[in-house]
């Protein structure tokens, strides 16, 4: 039986085919060469545009990082104009209504893809317009991240901790959850609770503690500190001490300290109890002719006037019973 052959292929449809492409390859060429000069024109259109809007806030706006946020947002937007602009001229079979349309399909795909990265982007902007904080702020995260904020980015904000660590937050997560802003205001309160003993007089325990803690570099003067009486714990009468600094962490550590050194001197140096938690454990024979007497068992309570009369145990009675038939 005889298969038919295949058919020879002469060298010079080979080198028809070939120089079809390179003289295709010739007449686009200016075609793709004005693409070029166009997306390098808006290239060009975006970097100054960029420079312009960062040198800008620089200039005019308290918030730097949103200058530069906002700058890069019109450099890609240029650059996205610029490359849609330059495949229309390069290719003109490419309709800006075809290419619109593959757009719209492949931006559904594009946005699933990249949720998380636009949820980021848009939470940036919205930092960035709205200014709850800006770079130079102490903030404390939901996180629990406690720190200065570094920048504040499109997608991200960059907290440096006090430890000397970078921390890293997601936009989405700052905006959504709490944030503390405790450099918001121009002052701080701190407090501590100092507790004295119950056979200490508190009026002279808060006035000791008052006059040591208005003596502090450091503490402000308006709105002057306080000592309140806040609490009748089970080993100590505990006074809560208050007063106002500037809201830098470092101010506020160094004057805790400082606080805190000085009260307790203070407090022991005036004969002032600073009692730690006992715990106190009494054992008595319930039989004790004593038991319940409150004038001399005492166990925590005041005896007062009316007096219940102790407890005795006068007899101790067996009864048996023999049951028998």
């Amino acid at each position: 039986m005889n298969t038919p052959s295949a058919k020879a292929i002469h060298p010079s449809e080979i080198w028809a085919t070939v120089n079809g492409m390179v003289n295709g390859f010739l007449a686009m060429l200016p075609l793709l060469l004005a693409g070029l000069v166009v997306f390098l024109i808006f290239w060009a259109l975006a970097s100054g545009v960029r420079r312009g809007v960062e040198a800008f806030a620089a200039k005019r706006s308290e918030f730097p990082s949103a200058g530069m946020a906002f700058g890069r947002l019109a450099y890609i937007a240029l650059m996205l104009l610029g490359v849609l602009i330059a495949v229309t001229v390069a290719f003109p079979s490419v309709t800006p209504g075809k290419l619109f349309s593959a757009l719209g399909i492949g931006g559904v795909a594009i946005g699933f893809a990249f949720k998380d990265i636009f949820q980021n982007l848009l939470a940036g902007i919205l930092l960035l317009i709205r200014h709850p904080f800006r770079a130079g702020d102490e903030i404390t995260t939901g996180g629990g991240f406690t720190g200065t904020v570094e920048s504040i980015e499109t997608r991200a904000t960059y907290i440096r901790t006090y430890d000397g660590q970078r921390v890293i937050v997601p936009n989405s997560v700052i905006y959504t959850e709490t944030v503390t802003v405790i450099t918001a205001y121009d002052l701080l309160r701190s407090e501590y609770d100092v507790g004295i003993g119950y056979g200490d007089d508190v009026t002279t325990a808060r006035r000791i503690a008052l006059e040591a803690v208005k003596g502090i570099d450091g503490v402000l003067a308006g709105p002057a500190p306080d000592v309140l009486l806040w609490d009748l714990a089970g080993s100590s009468k505990n006074l809560r001490v208050r007063w106002w600094t500037k809201p830098k962490r470092s101010g506020v550590v160094q004057v805790r300290d400082r606080v805190l050194q000085a009260v307790s001197e203070a407090l022991v140096g005036a004969g002032i109890d600073l009692p730690f938690p006992t715990t106190q454990v009494l054992f008595h024979d319930q039989t004790e002719a004593s038991d319940g007497d409150r004038r001399r068992q005492r166990e925590g309570w005041p005896a007062g006037d009316d007096v219940p009369e102790p407890r005795h145990i006068n007899a101790l009675t067996i009864v048996r019973s023999d049951n028998k038939d």
